[in-house]
């Protein structure tokens, strides 16, 4: 966990309440986490979902694994800590998103439970109140991925050319009670979208 170094800061708070803003923007924040192997289609699904979203007046962001990692996380690589610290930072970004009334939509392979857990927590026991956070368990079969492989990382790391790849030399630890598994081997996108956007009215992000 990140540790606090800096000193003598204070949580300033706006000049109007969460729920004033929503309020005044007709929307409801909240943030869709996407965990999954990688090439599982985590963000074909996402990238869908939000165009979906967008066009229906929503307001909502995506937020992209590989994407973030160029800017925001560029100084982070791969081992489990660097993993911790991308996820973290994610974490508390989705969460001003969400703050801000927008839909963050997070695409990333989160591998580890405990990561995601803190950033359900982060949401759920936030100080100004609590947020929908909904873990999406994009469950797609390694042999489905390995075959669809669209980057050439697994065939680099079963080759020996990729070291601490997720599913092949490093642990991924599916969710043990998301609000949504969605099966892309048996799925498509549009029946995946269809069921997120079910999901966001029934925890009424969205109406109607």
């Amino acid at each position: 966990m990140a540790v606090q170094k800096a000193t003598n800061i204070h949580w300033h708070e706006g000049n109007f309440t969460r729920a004033e803003r929503w309020k005044a923007l007709n929307s409801v924040g909240c943030t869709m986490w996407f965990t999954g192997l990688s090439a599982s289609g985590k963000s074909t699904i996402a990238s869908a979902l939000e165009q979906s979203l967008v066009n229906a007046g929503i307001n909502c962001y995506r937020l992209d694994g590989d994407n973030i990692r160029f800017g925001l996380n560029k100084n982070l690589g791969f081992s489990a800590d660097d993993r911790a610290e991308n996820i973290r930072r994610i974490g508390e970004v989705a969460k001003l998103f969400a703050d801000s009334g927008c839909v963050a939509l997070t695409s990333f392979i989160s591998p580890y439970r405990k990561d995601r857990d803190l950033c359900r927590e982060l949401h759920e026991k936030d100080k100004t109140g609590a947020m929908v956070f909904i873990e999406v368990f994009v469950d797609t079969p390694i042999d489905v991925c390995e075959q669809r492989d669209p980057k050439g990382l697994y065939k680099k790391a079963r080759a020996g050319e990729l070291k601490g790849f997720t599913g092949i030399d490093d642990p991924y630890e599916a969710p043990a009670n998301p609000e949504l598994v969605l099966k892309p081997a048996t799925m498509s996108v549009d029946q995946c979208v269809a069921a997120c956007m079910e999901l966001l009215k029934a925890k009424g992000v969205l109406k109607g």
